[in-house]
């Protein structure tokens, strides 16, 4: 099993796998050059975001600057609007339904490391240097229609349902079900969304 494969099995990996570097070095300078475009070049915006997402629908619009790890893993679906200095750790899949707002300064995080420091970076080398910090990871599936208020963060493994708001400021910690408002942090479902 590939070092990519055991990243998105959910599986302890090494992020210092030649292939990933590869793809995270490709993805950083794709989404630098994506932050850099005139704000009007729309050609040149939709060509970067071929090459750096894995999926998307008709009408994605995402505001500069954007942040990625892979790109390769975030799927979105249609009519999508991604707001400024959001930031997407896809170690993991993210897949984003039809009709989805992200306010600015969402953070969605598919990546979590061991707690225990032993674990994390493993047994020092002679020189004192570690490894490359273990990392493990989990899926973040958002359904359609739903409104992430700005300065959200989504946690790995959460899936938030169809039609919900999640208030700005939320910590999403676990799944939230479809037909609701949920806000704070943690975040909770605080009201039905009809």
């Amino acid at each position: 099993m590939t070092e990519r494969e055991k990243m998105l099995a959910g599986e302890l990996y090494d992020c210092g796998d030649p292939e990933l570097l590869d793809r995270w070095h490709l993805a950083k300078d794709l989404a630098a050059a994506y932050n850099r475009i005139p704000s009007a070049d729309l050609a040149e915006k939709d060509r970067i975001l071929a090459e750096l997402l894995g999926g998307r629908g008709k009408n994605l619009w995402i505001t500069p600057p954007f942040y990625v790890d892979y790109g390769n893993n975030i799927f979105f679906g249609n009519n999508c609007e991604v707001n400024m200095n959001c930031t997407f750790l896809d170690d993991n899949r993210i897949t984003i339904g039809d009709n989805a707002l992200i306010a600015p300064n969402v953070q969605i995080y598919t990546a979590f490391h061991p707690t225990n420091a032993a674990d994390r970076f493993g047994a020092p080398r002679p020189d004192g240097s570690f490894e490359f910090c273990k990392t493990r990871t989990a899926p973040v599936t958002i359904g359609n229609n739903v409104w992430i208020g700005g300065g959200a963060i989504l946690l790995p493994g959460v899936t938030i349902g169809d039609n919900v708001v999640i208030g700005a400021g939320s910590v999403v910690t676990h799944d939230i079900p479809a037909n609701s408002v949920a806000v704070g942090s943690p975040c909770r479902v605080v009201r039905p969304n009809l």
